[in-house]
Formats: C-alpha cells, structure tokens, sequence
C-alpha cells in the first residue's frame, strides 16, 4: 500500500473505530470478544482497501466486514478465542429504561441465534434500514425481514411479560 493510501486507512479507522466496537459489543456483547472481532475486520479492511475505497458507501462496506467476522467468530470453537486489553467505548448517555431493563433486554438478546441477533442489532440498535441490513449481510430483503421476525418472536418469548412495547426497549433499552 502506498504511503497516502496507508494515512487514509488510519484516518478513516481512527475515525469510525468507537462506532466499530459499539456495532461489534451489542453483536457479542462481550468487549473482549468484539475487539477480537473488530480487529480482524480492520485486518481484512487493510488488506482490501483499495476496493473498499472504491464501494458506493464505505461505511456500509465496513459494517459489512464487522458482521461478516462477528458471524464467522460465532462458528469458531471456544479454543480461538483470545483476551484483549481496553475498555469498551460508553455509549451515549442513556435514555429512557432503566439499567435493570437494559439488563435484562441484554441478557435476552444475547440468547437469540447469531444471524438473528445481527438483523436485531443493526435494524434496532443501528437503525438501518432492511436494504442496508441485507446488503451488509449479504443476503435478501426478505430474509432479513423473517430474520427479524423470527430474533422478535424469540425476544418475546425470552422477556415474557416484558414483551409488551418491547421494539421500544430494545432499541433504547440495550444502548
């Protein structure tokens, strides 16, 4: 890589790396485990730059990658998990449910299958819209929206009660 090519790689990932980890925390949500995930992205981002600076939308493109390693992470064994040092960028100050609820609206989505559990965290936590989602994971409109459905019904049956409203919650409830 040439030396002006190599500066607007730093710039670039020294400018979306907390928005990076935050994206890889509420997929993992585990901060060791999502900095193992947003290191091998940004090792595979260096490696493609030059067509990663050719995509329509680079942030996307990168998005892409992050999930991409999430979900390969995920079929890995237990054995090539390694323990990193850092803290997990603070998201912005919450609003809205309390951390109890936060908690528990965590501890459900963290029970839901992978792919699912990227098309919650991007269409809810991220905000994406279903085009963005499926281009970022590589696959349909539709099935990003039975992918949905499907990380939905199981959060209702994981939170219960505290189903009612609960888009709401996990939206607001996991930042």
């Amino acid at each position: 890589m040439r030396p002006a090519q190599e500066q607007d790689y730093v710039e670039y990932v020294n400018a979306r790396l907390p928005s990076l980890r935050r994206l890889a925390h509420h997929l993992c949500r585990d901060p060791h485990r999502a900095d193992d995930v947003v290191q091998t992205a940004m090792t595979r981002l260096y490696v493609n730059w030059g067509r990663a600076q050719q995509a329509a939308d680079l942030n996307r493109y990168v998005d892409a990658i992050v999930v991409r390693c999430f979900l390969n992470d995920q079929r890995l064994g237990w054995w090539s998990r390694v323990r990193l040092a850092g803290a997990v960028p603070e998201p912005p100050a919450a609003h809205g449910p309390d951390v109890e609820t936060r908690s528990v609206v965590r501890a459900a989505l963290a029970q839901v299958p992978p792919r699912q559990r990227a098309v919650l965290v991007l269409r809810f936590l991220h905000d994406l819209p279903v085009t963005e989602v499926a281009e970022i994971l590589g696959c349909s409109t539709g099935n990003v929206k039975s992918q949905s459905a499907r990380g939905l019904a199981t959060l209702r049956k994981l939170l219960g009660e505290t189903a009612a409203g609960f888009e709401g919650l996990v939206r607001d409830g996991c930042r």
